[in-house]
């Protein structure tokens, strides 16, 4: 760890940051489930405008 003190005699303890390492995109899923989370989404959005429109409620049974 690295102390450092500053001008009023205050110490901060900094932790040893990691070396940075860039990584090549190699998995593929991650756009195949932000696809699935997005169409999930919008079938939710769909159903709760049906629910509502049929029912007038928000939630049919608790509101």
């Amino acid at each position: 760890m690295t102390v450092t003190t500053n001008e009023h005699g205050q110490q901060n303890v900094f932790a040893k940051e990691p070396i940075m390492e860039i990584m090549e995109n190699t998995t593929p899923h991650n756009e195949k489930a932000e696809k699935l989370n997005g169409r999930l989404a919008m079938l939710g959005i769909i159903a709760a405008l049906g629910a509502y429109a049929t029912t007038g409620q928000l939630i049919p049974g608790l509101w």
